[in-house]
Formats: structure tokens, C-alpha cells, sequence
């Protein structure tokens, strides 16, 4: 079997949200904040980055740390988080990484090194002529997750901003979209930030009721019109806006992808995770474009997972929403046979409407993914983090594994897609807890029975086997339990 891919692309033990993709040469590097497994704030790891060459997505390599929170001179304490970065190739040559290190520091930070994944080096605030840092004046609005872009006349954009997320929040504190320009030094401002897009209570009016500015800018030009990805306040979106200027004039253009599945104003319009904010960007890779974003997982938003999908723009410049998948870079459905993890579902709810996770949880109880060990650091313990290469389908020794938890009475779990090449008759699954029914094996979430595991306690993981019936064709395989008690979900194998 050709090596594969699924969601998330990264290793179960990564939580790398906020993924910026840029292609730079002949690779595609993802970067992004770095959350912490069961952490209780955002983002409380340093930076790290992932790449791929550009003609082979199924095989990421670890760069290791490219920037810690030490090395700024605001957060020398390490007390600080750094949040969702993006990164330009200079006018010089070198590299521009721009963040945010949280919202107790309202002015944004820029690290720089000569190669797209090396060790970045501090090098300045983004500031005034007069030297005073932008976020911090009086007036400012507060500067949050930059998103920067060079344009083909040369001009440095630079855009930022956050705005409330309900009503209760307006007015509260100086908030908007904003975009200025940058001198060639990559720190100082040319021209003052000015207003992009509405905010919550500024959108009457202007297409983009419902889906307001929140946060999370990112800028793209795309067969000469530009981009500008962003979230909304519903949160679980990623939407765009289209522009033939780079600094104003932004349409709203839709919905990218949602990290519950939701699709507006169809029959899909019900939540299928519980969900989360969500961050990305989008990215032309060997001539196909995807979104980069990131999923929820502990039953909170401070262990986030980076996903992709394809996405289709269409003749008129339309982005078409992409659904998740648990196939998402693989650039086909996969293999219809072999073992899969449980880390690689795609919709996973119980019998209440999911709803936001929250920050360290809503106190309900639902299905969701979480893992086995603490935080898992690369470096400390494999050394070289350079000749660290992630292959999906080989396990990594005494690494942390993902699984579904807290599986109950009308769970599903679905996973899509998968190509069988002939009919597969028998599949099983690994699983522990005290669960006392049958798991149903169906085409998706609504659709007809193709077989049944029956499932008994067990308090250590083990496996339970079924019979089938699965057509050759694509599937999308669903599981959902029938029975008393309660399972854990490590992996299922197609036989």
C-alpha cells in the first residue's frame, strides 16, 4: 500500500493550531501557535513548524522550535503565550515572522531568520516613525493575530486586529480590522492602521451579518483579487472577503470550512463536533488549493489540532465550503482495507446538539477525542528534531496516542472517505470501558446498516470483530453505539 495521510496531518500527539501554509521554493511550510495537551491557557508551548515537499503531502517533516517565548524582550519571563504567527519572505530575502504574544501585550512582535524554518531571531516591535509601538498608543485598536503579505509592487501589508464576539462585549475595549503598510525595515509602520472589515454591531447592511470579524486575518491573491481569510464570531468558521485592493473595498465571499461541519442555509445547517474558534489560511500547493485550520479536542479550546482539506475555487472566484474529512491531504479517499486510527474521525457527537467546548469545559459529558500521556515534547525526548519524519501509518514508540472517549448510547462517530477496491466483509475494532451493546457500522451518519460489532466490558483495550457488508465503491463509514455503559475508541481495522 502507498503511504497515506489523514487528519490531523500531524502527529496525534501534535496541537499545532492556527496553521499558516506558505510555499516557499519547493516545500510548503505550516505555521501556526502550539497548544499545550490538556493545558489551562492558550498556546503555552514555543513555536514549531512542519513541512512537506509540495509534490508529496502524505509525508510531513518536524522542523523543530523556531522561536521561543523567551526570546522577546516583553515575555523574557516565559510567563507569556504566543499566539497565531504568519510569515513573509522579505524584499532581502530572509524571513519575517510576525505574532502576537497575548492579549496582556496589545502590540505585535517580529522575529527573523534567513532560511523559511531555522532558528528565528528577535528583531523589533511594529511601531511608529516616532518609535512608539503600534497598539499601545493611545487610540490604538488592540494588534492580534497579524497576517502580512508583499505585494508584487513591493508594498508590505501588514493586517491585524479583534473585534467583540457577542453583544455584551461591544464597546468594551478599542477594537476593529485593521491593515497598514510597513517601511522595508519590516517594524516600522509607512502608513497608520485603518479599518478593513465590520465588527460585531458595524455590519448592517454589508453582507456580512452573521458573520462579523472576530479574529484571525490572513491575506492570499488569488488570479488577481486578494483573499482575506478570517473567523467569525460564531467562532467555528473559517470565512473569506474579496477585494481587487489589497487595503479596503473587502465583499464578503462566504464560508471556507467549519470545524463543526455546519453548512449555512442547507440541510447540513446542524453542528457535527462540539466546537471551537478557528484560525487557517489558504494555500495553492503544486497547483491545487486547500484550507489549513484546526479542530477541538479534550473537551476544551487549549488542545487544538491542525486538519486540511482540498478546495475548489470556482470560475467566478467562489471558494466552495469544503466538509471535513478524515482523507483531508491524502489526495484521494483511502485505502478500503488496513487498521485506522480512532484520532482520524471526522463528526463525533452524542444525543445533545453539540455546542461550544468552552474554555476548560462546559461540565457536560459527550464523546471527544483526547489521549493517553501527558504533553509530548519531540526534542526532549528523541535529540535531533531535524531527522524527526511523521509516516501516518507507523507508530511511533512511546509516543502518546489519540482515542475517543466517553462513548455512550447514541454516539456516532463518523470517517470518511475510503475506496474499496473489493467488498470488505468483516471489521474490527480496539476498545475498553464498560460498554454492553453493539456498535452499528453504517454509510455515514444517516444512512443504512451495513453490519454490527457486539461489544462486552473490558477493562484493559481489546479487540471485537464483526461482519460487514461494504460494496466496493467510496464509503463513508460511521459507528454508532446501541447498548448501556460506556467505551473508549482506539482504532478499527478493515478486514
Amino acid at each position: 500500500m502507498n503511504r497515506q495521510i489523514w487528519n490531523p496531518y500531524m502527529p496525534e500527539y501534535e496541537y499545532v493550531p492556527d496553521g499558516e501554509p506558505h510555499v516557499f521554493g519547493d516545500r510548503v511550510y505550516v505555521y501556526g501557535s502550539h497548544d499545550r495537551f490538556n493545558g489551562h491557557r492558550f498556546c503555552l508551548n514555543d513555536y514549531i513548524c512542519y513541512s512537506a515537499d509540495v509534490k508529496d503531502l502524505t509525508n510531513w517533516k518536524y522542523e523543530g522550535v523556531i522561536y521561543k517565548k523567551t526570546q522577546d524582550i516583553r515575555t523574557r519571563s516565559g510567563e507569556y503565550e504566543l499566539w497565531a504567527p504568519d510569515v513573509v519572505k522579505g524584499k532581502d530575502g530572509r524571513y519575517y515572522l510576525y505574532y502576537c504574544p497575548d492579549s496582556r501585550i496589545r502590540s505585535i512582535g517580529v522575529a527573523v531568520c534567513d532560511t523559511p524554518a531555522g532558528k528565528y531571531e528577535f528583531l523589533g516591535i511594529v511601531k511608529d516613525k516616532e518609535g512608539r509601538y503600534v497598539g499601545e498608543r493611545e487610540g490604538d485598536t488592540i494588534q492580534f493575530d497579524p497576517g502580512v503579505f508583499i505585494d508584487e509592487d513591493g508594498t508590505i501589508y501588514l493586517y491585524s486586529g479583534n473585534g467583540p464576539r457577542t453583544a455584551a462585549e461591544i464597546g468594551r475595549e478599542p477594537k476593529a480590522s485593521v491593515v497598514m503598510t510597513l517601511e522595508d525595515d519590516m517594524v516600522t509602520i509607512k502608513t497608520e492602521p485603518k479599518k478593513l472589515l465590520p465588527i460585531l454591531g458595524e455590519a448592517e447592511g454589508s453582507g456580512y451579518e452573521g458573520h462579523e470579524f472576530f479574529e484571525a486575518s490572513s491575506i492570499r491573491k488569488v488570479s488577481g483579487k486578494y483573499y482575506l481569510v478570517y473567523s467569525p464570531c460564531c467562532l467555528h468558521e473559517l470565512c473569506y472577503a474579496v477585494s481587487d485592493r489589497p487595503d479596503g473595498g473587502f465583499k464578503f465571499g462566504g464560508v471556507i470550512v467549519s470545524n463543526c461541519d455546519l453548512f449555512p442555509d442547507s440541510e447540513r445547517n446542524v453542528p457535527k463536533n462540539w466546537y471551537g474558534n478557528d484560525h487557517g489560511g489558504i494555500e495553492c500547493i503544486d497547483g491545487q488549493w486547500y484550507v489549513f485550520y484546526h479542530r477541538q479536542t479534550n473537551k476544551h479550546m487549549f488542545s487544538r489540532q491542525a486538519c486540511a482539506e482540498p478546495i475548489t475555487i470556482d470560475p467566478e472566484g467562489r471558494i466552495v465550503q469544503a466538509e471535513m474529512t478524515s482523507q483531508g491531504l491524502n489526495g484521494k479517499p483511502l485505502a478500503g482495507k488496513g487498521l485506522y486510527p480512532a484520532a482520524m474521525v471526522c463528526n463525533l457527537y452524542g444525543t445533545d446538539e453539540p455546542g461550544i467546548v468552552g474554555g476548560l469545559g462546559n461540565g457536560k459529558e459527550y464523546p471527544h477525542l483526547t489521549q493517553d500521556g501527558p504533553d509530548y515534547d519531540v526534542e526532549q525526548t528523541l535529540g535531533s528534531a531535524t531527522e524527526v519524519w511523521v509516516k501516518q501509518e507507523e507508530s511511533t514508540v512511546n509516543t502518546p496516542r489519540q482515542y475517543i472517549a466517553d462513548g455512550e448510547n447514541g454516539t456516532v462517530a463518523v470517517f470518511r472517505y475510503f475506496e474499496m477496491q473489493e467488498a470488505v466483509t468483516g471489521i474490527a475494532v480496539t476498545v475498553r470501558g464498560t460498554a454492553s451493546g453493539k456498535l452499528l457500522v453504517c454509510e455515514g451518519d444517516a444512512g443504512v446498516k451495513m453490519g454490527e460489532i457486539l461489544l462486552s466490558p473490558a477493562q484493559e483495550w481489546k479487540c471485537f470483530a464483526g461482519e460487514v457488508k461494504i460494496e466496493p465503491g467510496v464509503h463513508q463509514i460511521c459507528f454508532r453505539y446501541e447498548g448501556e455503559g460506556k467505551f473508549d475508541l482506539l482504532e478499527f481495522e478493515l478486514l
